[in-house]
């Protein structure tokens, strides 16, 4: 039985990264953050399969505590300050976690684990880092190649584009409309404000970007790869496919408010993930429609029963 060792795995991408683990017959061990409480909403049908071991991306002794209790064969490094928006208020933790946390993880690795697999999470960010996360992502990417080629560990980085699924956290702009959808369906909301509507994403769903997490590696060799879909979406189509799946015009709803504006946006992202059809056998399962009405929903399920 194999053992993995997740950072991040009370996150979206954590939770059906274990899913897939387990499926597999891995043993999962999740590294969380001792906290006066257990935000574990997202593993909590989980929570009697994996084991949990307390660390924190900003101390070094417990990761390097944790690595060497665990023995893992592979360590999937996803923790970080995720959300672009809170690392202009928050840059500097931002940097701690999603920067530096990354170089104390791979120290871990290396003196407590050095035949382990390593992944670490970089992000399409990365390519026009116009953010305090997407310059602390660049670190986290290099870091990563520096410790592969200086010290023959087996690290490797996916750059993941934007991937969402219902799990994702509602300040985030997929989950924000399709929740705001479906409490405006419901009758428990007037409208929601957003930014820019024209920025483009490559949208997909997170179940299937697990999994190529998990293809790289098993891989003889470690490399490093993007995963996206090639299919570029604006907000506004974000908007009028979630409020169309409920019969809605998005246009009677949303508002522009200058407030959720970035300071500096990113226009256009889209992947190619060539060298992951190519190398991995990895291709998306779900399309950007189908990932939408999916979180609308999931949203109308939970504001349901919640009602």
């Amino acid at each position: 039985m194999p053992t993995a060792l997740i950072t991040g795995i009370t996150g979206q991408d954590g939770s059906y990264l274990a899913e897939l683990l387990l499926d597999k017959g891995y043993r999962v061990i999740g590294v969380v953050r001792r906290s006066s409480t257990t935000p574990y909403e997202r593993i909590g049908h989980l929570i009697d399969r994996v084991e949990l071991v307390s660390a924190d991306l900003l101390d070094q002794t417990s990761l390097t505590d944790a690595v060497h209790e665990c023995q893992p064969d592979e360590i999937y490094n996803l923790a970080a300050q995720s959300f672009v928006q809170a690392s202009w208020p928050q840059p500097v933790l931002t940097g701690e976690f999603t920067a530096l946390g990354v170089t104390r993880v791979l120290e871990a690795m290396k003196k407590a684990a050095p035949k382990a697999r390593f992944y670490q999470a970089s992000s399409s960010e990365m390519f026009y880092p116009r953010s305090p996360y997407g310059v602390a992502k660049v670190y986290g990417h290099w870091i990563t190649v520096n410790y592969r080629e200086s010290f023959g560990l087996y690290a490797v980085s996916g750059i993941l584009f934007n991937h969402e699924s219902p799990r994702r956290g509602t300040e985030f702009v997929t989950r924000k409309v399709t929740d705001a959808v479906a409490r405006i369906k419901l009758g428990q909301q007037k409208e929601v404000r957003l930014g820019n509507l024209e920025a483009r994403r490559d949208w997909g769903f997170a179940g299937d970007y697990v999994a190529a997490m998990w293809m790289m590696l098993q891989q003889d060799v470690p490399d490093d790869f993007v995963v996206g879909t090639g299919d570029t979406r604006s907000v506004r189509e974000l908007c009028e496919v979630a409020f169309n799946h409920v019969g809605l015009d998005y246009r009677d709803y949303v508002k522009q408010d200058p407030k959720f504006f970035r300071p500096a946006e990113v226009d256009l992202l889209v992947a190619d993930a060539s060298k992951a059809r190519a190398k991995l056998g990895w291709t998306p399962k779900v399309s950007f429609h189908e990932l939408v009405r999916m979180m609308v929903d999931a949203d109308l399920e939970r504001h349901r029963t919640a009602g």
